[in-house]
């Protein structure tokens, strides 16, 4: 296989008129050039230059190998004319994957917004609750929401938003039973539960404070729920309906508090907080697509989800 530097440095020689030019032009040494044109005729066994102090030019075979040589040259210019063009342009496809509450709730709008910013990139969205292995099933990123800390992976993981949970409750049952004044009066009203394997029904409050003394916190056992599921529409609707409190992250109720259909209990009181993870197969070497989503969500999402 030849060396194809070699057939760009011909081509070069060939347009420049000689060895001298080409070097001046290409920043290399005329000798160096001269040595690897040896060694470019020795590979194919031709003479492909003349070299005379009175002439200097393609040979016949020269000529004939000038012009598919040439053709070469342009299409790899052309190539890294359409990589570069990619890379500016940020064209291709993203493959991420997110459970069902993180899509529907945190990232459609924000996907949305993505796409028309970035007409060139496609989106391919595997939305499922179960952990994905990245690199076996051809996906780029993975978009975990949780409360704890993630397991120990060989997977990169950037942090990208905080969320705040609050307590929330339906606006005409709130009218009817009135509402709760400390954390302490949440044990005399009826609620609805996430779902979350070996953990106890409890809500862990805490106020936050801008004082020196720092917040509060308050553990509260609530009376058994109504309802305990893990589809946090369920939940939601079960609170717009009086069934009971629930505490949601802030950005699933956002609508629900702007058209009155739901109220904020307890305000300064927050029941949990969940961290937004984008899970990468490496830190290195990622592609301009796929750096820029990440990057997107980490400047968008925080203000997003945080009211």
């Amino acid at each position: 296989m030849l060396d194809l530097n070699d057939l760009f440095y011909f081509v070069q020689i060939v347009d420049r008129g000689g060895f001298t030019a080409a070097g001046r032009s290409l920043g290399m040494p005329k000798s160096t050039l001269s040595y690897r044109m040896q060694q470019l005729e020795a590979a194919l066994g031709v003479r492909l230059l003349n070299r005379t102090s009175r002439h200097f030019g393609p040979t016949q075979a020269g000529e004939d190998f000038y012009r598919h040589a040439l053709l070469m040259v342009r299409a790899a210019e052309e190539a890294e004319s359409h990589a570069r063009q990619r890379v500016t342009e940020l064209a291709g496809v993203v493959r991420f994957t997110a459970a069902l509450g993180t899509a529907q709730f945190a990232l459609r709008d924000i996907v949305m917004r993505f796409m028309q910013e970035y007409p060139r990139v496609d989106l391919v969205e595997y939305v499922t609750s179960r952990q994905v292995d990245l690199l076996a099933e051809n996906f780029d990123i993975a978009i975990r929401a949780h409360s704890g800390e993630l397991p120990d992976s060989t997977l990169v993981r950037r942090t990208l938003a905080v969320a705040p949970w609050i307590l929330v409750a339906g606006s005409e049952y709130l009218k009817r039973a009135g509402s709760p004044e400390t954390p302490q009066d949440l044990t005399r009203f009826p609620c609805v539960l996430v779902w979350r394997a070996n953990r106890t029904a409890t809500w862990h409050l805490r106020r936050h404070s801008t004082s020196r003394r720092g917040g509060s916190n308050e553990l509260i056992q609530p009376p058994a729920p109504r309802l305990v599921s893990n589809d946090m529409s369920s939940l939601k609707r079960a609170a717009i309906e009086g069934v009971g409190i629930v505490a949601l992250p802030a950005y699933v109720c956002k609508s629900e508090l702007r058209t009155g259909e739901l109220t904020q209990v307890l305000r300064g009181w927050f029941a949990d907080e969940s961290t937004f993870s984008a899970l990468l197969p490496y830190r290195r070497g990622l592609l301009p697509t796929v750096r820029t989503f990440v990057d997107y969500l980490a400047r968008h999402l925080p203000k997003y989800v945080a009211s």
